[in-house]
């Protein structure tokens, strides 16, 4: 049976997932800021990005099933989440709705959902 009335759905499912993660790490591999805790390929990054917020915004529960429970603070505490590399991965986001072409109400609310999810994998104050 097919969920309604998510999120996932209306931005139009994964073609639209794909698009915007498509768009947002050609901006992260070029981003000064992101750059250096992102790997230099980002095919499999991508990847389990897309799985992500298929589940995040309601539509197949991929990522628990190729993953396991996102537990997504722990998976990201390697790496030095800085306030100044939250807002530049928050604009790289930005820009990627953007280019994805995502209508209101759907595009406020995904950007809200992930800004609050951004502030949650702060790890490391700005030096």
């Amino acid at each position: 049976m097919k969920k309604t009335g998510t999120i996932y759905e209306a931005i139009g499912g994964f073609e639209t997932i794909d698009i915007l993660v498509t768009a947002f790490y050609k901006r992260v591999g070029n981003h000064p800021k992101l750059i250096p805790i992102f790997p230099e390929d980002l095919t499999e990054t991508a990847r389990k990005q897309r799985l992500f917020l298929t589940q995040f915004f309601g539509g197949p529960r991929w990522y628990i099933e190729d993953r396991g429970h996102p537990m997504m603070r722990r998976r990201h505490l390697p790496f030095e989440i800085t306030p100044e590399r939250r807002d530049a991965w928050l604009e790289c986001m930005n820009a990627a709705l953007n280019e994805a072409a995502i209508e209101e109400p759907y595009r406020t609310a995904i950007f809200e959902k992930l800004t609050m999810t951004a502030h949650h994998m702060m790890n490391t104050p700005d030096k």
